[in-house]
């Protein structure tokens, strides 16, 4: 029998969820990591002992936990169960036989199982990236100390393992994903495989078209609200307060990367929305609620909770991540449907939602950059000095046959769009703007030598280098990618301090989810540049949110604009080349 180590707990405050935290962790077993079909003998208990601490002798509520992206699944296993394990690129599916299927009474498990369903005889643990024969999943089982038998289900990218030997099954040929009717899971699309990244290049320039980074399919937008439109902070339901109305549970709907909460308000109900550091607070008044709350829902949402007071309700929407009067949330309030007085108030939650609001016409405008005193002559005969512009190189990357990452756009449209946009910010404030390509081209057929070529354009004279990107993950981590991040290389002194203004900057404007700087790579693009060097990933085409940002004009305008702020600032604050040695001829 396996031994069960102790777990790492997270501390949990909140009495009414310790007891739910402690068993959910003090009952889970070890990790490790299809399409298979894996038939298993029937689960026996040991003789003289309980066989089940569930109050109903079925098959279901398992207990969860989460931590370091993987999730672990505990079904018990009531005596004459028998059961079949089929890995597929959307989940794993359990087909059950011996004991009744308990209706669910959640449906997200944690971050690697986001959907919990049960259809006919079959369970359905969904996951956002594909399960292999042996790859980002684990089954075992155990004996606990009351007798009951228990079967252990692992999920994350990178466990290993599949149907451990324990479970004395068979695996078999592999099969597709069959539809489990309007409750199922969408048919998967193939995972192809992914080449390893080669030195000096971006994650892009082996994800293309070819490679299939097609992201999920996006959320829908939210009812009645025009893209762009910012969310109201503060709203009124239709209709006159009613005494002692009450508000119900919220709806929870999941899409790829966004959780959607649908909150329907009595006539009258009055809500401010107050986004914190760990999630969003909604205070309503006119209207009362009894002291509900959930956990373990969604990757975006990991918990609600209701406060009732005496003017109102306060409602908790925990994601765990930062939000701010601009990002990581969006909201609606839509008028009721015909044969309802109630409003329903819809949240959308991700990480992933940025600022998409236009920019006010008076911030179009870059303030001018001074222009730099050169020297003229050579370093044995001073001939003068002289004004010039500030010179920046921009690199639009990719280009011509080289796509870059393809998914909801195509990377070396967007990267080019973004640069022309920037370039015509910096002009007028006087700068002298250089982009390695103004349109779909590249600069040399060999790649090696293309990458070379951009950087050399960095010559003496020229004060920054900044290269323009869209990110791109394969399909099986799609969900994991979103934001912005700036590259650097030590290839300067300085690469390094412009980088941080171009985040700094970018992630401002835009609202976007800010995954920092990098250096982790010798960047081909960088590392052979002469002057202070950034790249900067504007975004993920892979991702099903990032993917709508990049198709809106206001957000690529907002980039434009915090990467030409990033510039400006680093060319006055003297975080550039300062072209000493510089000659007439050049």
């Amino acid at each position: 029998m396996p031994v069960i180590p102790v777990l790492s707990c997270p501390v949990v405050t909140a009495p009414r969820l310790l007891l739910t935290a402690v068993l959910s962790c003090f009952l889970g077993v070890p990790h490790a990591s299809a399409q298979s079909s894996v038939r298993l003998l029937p689960a026996q208990a040991l003789p003289g002992t309980p066989v089940s601490t569930s109050m109903t002798p079925g098959f279901g509520h398992p207990r969860s936990s989460s931590e370091g992206g993987r999730t672990r699944v505990v079904f018990d296993l009531p005596p004459g169960t028998t059961y079949a394990l089929t890995p597929t690129a959307g989940g794993l599916r359990i087909n059950v036989a011996g004991a009744p299927l308990l209706k669910p009474t959640r449906t997200a498990l944690g971050s690697s199982v986001t959907d919990y369903r049960v259809s006919g005889a079959q369970v359905w643990l969904v996951t956002p990236f594909a399960l292999t024969t042996a790859a980002n999943w684990q089954a075992s089982e155990a004996t606990l100390a009351t007798g009951t038998r228990v079967l252990i289900l692992d999920f994350g990218v990178g466990v290993v393992g599949g149907a451990v030997p324990g479970l004395r099954g068979l695996v078999t040929s592999l099969l597709g994903t069959p539809p489990v009717g309007a409750a199922g899971p969408a048919a998967p699309r193939p995972v192809p495989s992914v080449p390893r990244t080669r030195a000096g290049v971006t994650p892009s320039d082996v994800l293309s078209a070819a490679s299939g980074v097609t992201p999920p399919a996006p959320p829908p937008p939210l009812p009645g609200q025009a893209l762009g439109h910012p969310s109201s902070l503060t709203g009124q339901a239709q209709g006159r307060v009613q005494p002692g109305a009450l508000l119900l549970a919220p709806r929870i709907g999941k899409n790829p990367g966004l959780t959607r909460v649908v909150l329907d308000l009595p006539p009258g109900t009055r809500y401010r929305m107050v986004p914190t550091s760990l999630g969003l607070r909604v205070e309503f008044m006119g209207v009362g609620a009894l002291p509900l709350d959930a956990q373990d829902l969604t990757p975006e949402l990991r918990a609600w909770r209701y406060e009732p007071a005496a003017d109102g309700v306060t409602v908790t929407l925990l994601t765990g991540l930062p939000l701010t009067d601009r990002s990581g949330w969006r909201a609606q309030l839509v008028a009721p449907v015909p044969g309802s007085d109630r409003s329903r108030l819809a949240i959308d939650l991700s990480p992933a939602l940025a600022d998409l609001t236009p920019l006010p016409r008076s911030e179009r405008v870059v303030a001018g950059v001074p222009p730099r005193l050169v020297t003229q002559g050579t370093a044995m005969l001073v001939l003068g000095t002289a004004l010039v512009k500030p010179r920046v190189v921009l690199d639009p990357g990719h280009g011509g046959a080289d796509p870059g990452g393809v998914g909801a756009v195509t990377e070396k449209q967007v990267a080019l769009d973004v640069a022309l946009r920037v370039r015509d910010l910096l002009q007028p404030a006087g700068v002298d703007v250089i982009l390695t390509r103004e349109a779909d081209q590249a600069l040399l057929p060999n790649k090696a030598a293309d990458l070379n070529m951009r950087a050399a354009m960095g010559t003496t004279g020229t004060q920054l280098f900044l290269s323009i990107h869209v990110n791109a993950l394969s399909p099986a981590t799609a969900l994991r990618g979103y934001g912005v991040e700036t590259w650097w290389n030590p290839n300067h002194a300085l690469s390094s301090a412009f980088a941080g203004l171009i985040q700094k900057n970018v992630t401002a404007i835009t609202g976007a989810y800010s995954r920092g700087l990098k250096n982790s790579t010798s960047l081909a693009v960088l590392r052979a540049s002469r002057i202070p060097a950034a790249l900067v990933e504007i975004g993920f085409t892979s991702h099903p949110v990032d993917g709508l940002n990049l198709q809106n004009t206001n957000y690529l305008d907002r980039v434009a604009l915090g990467i030409a702020l990033g510039i400006r600032e680093a060319l006055v604050t003297g975080v550039s080349a300062q072209g000493t040695g510089e000659t007439s001829g050049r």
